[in-house]
């Protein structure tokens, strides 16, 4: 869901999907130059029904890898502020042909904990956003199709660009959110939009990015919000600084690292 997380899919071994097809748009999502490493600094602000307001404070670091030839990306956040929050740790290591593991660190704990494959739709550290929505999710768990083909975007300041809707259908019939509707821009293949729905086909949670700038030339949310209609609250993210291709290694997203840095 997250354009900074659009990375975080394994490759689908199979006959490449025909250019404009629904199958080819979510590859392209999966593929486009996220640089080969990336660090971003963020402010998470969320809202609860009242309008009131907690802030965090983190640090996003990613990295695009290779295992057995084909991609095996990683994924680690750490919490820098406030102190109740401070040191918590969330990585994500991805396996082609089988299931990534995700892994959360509480200091309050003192241990690092599996997140298990049902709960992966679950709130993020009590954010609107999921794990899923931060990690990113297997391609291969979704269908998908093309609901428009010309679904023009505008963004805050008024400038018009071309977009597809893609429709992605969960195959597990569990989900907690079986159905997303997203908005593609055509020529950066950024998700710039979605709408959630639940198992009665209700949009429950919507997603929005309200600030797209190229960072060393490449397209970087640095302004999104998901809201959850349901619940009358929303997260806002704003990125504070992005860099990319800073020379991170395979040894910076490790069980180790995430426990021994947090400490």
């Amino acid at each position: 869901m997250l354009a900074f997380a659009a990375a975080i899919a394994p490759t689908i071994r199979a006959q490449a999907p025909k250019p404009g097809s629904a199958d080819w748009v979510a590859r392209q999502i999966q593929d486009r130059d996220t640089g080969r490493d990336s660090r971003f600094d963020m402010q998470m602000r969320m809202f609860d029904k009242q309008g009131r307001m907690r802030e965090r404070h983190l640090r996003l670091a990613g990295l695009r890898g290779a295992e057995k030839g084909e991609r095996a990306d990683r994924l680690l956040i750490r919490f820098l502020f406030p102190n109740d929050i401070k040191g918590t740790g969330f990585l994500v290591l991805e396996h082609p042909g089988a299931d990534d593991e995700r892994f959360l660190y509480l200091p309050a704990l003192g241990r690092v904990r599996r997140i298990a494959g049902e709960e992966k739709q679950d709130s993020f550290v009590g954010s609107d956003f999921t794990y899923e929505d931060i990690g990113g999710r297997e391609l291969t768990d979704y269908a998908y199709a093309i609901v428009e083909a010309a679904a023009p975007w505008t963004d805050p300041g008024g400038k018009a660009w071309p977009a597809w809707r893609l429709e992605s259908r969960a195959k597990d019939p569990t989900a907690t959110y079986p159905r997303v509707v997203s908005t593609v821009l055509k020529d950066t293949f950024v998700v710039v939009a979605a709408d959630n729905f639940n198992r009665r086909d209700e949009v429950v949670k919507t997603f929005e990015v309200r600030k797209l700038q190229q960072i060393s030339g490449i397209w970087t949310a640095l302004e999104l919000v998901m809201q959850n209609r349901r619940d009358r609250t929303r997260t806002e993210m704003s990125v504070t600084r992005a860099e990319y291709n800073v020379g991170l290694k395979e040894t910076d997203f490790t069980r180790r690292t995430l426990e021994q840095d947090a400490r």
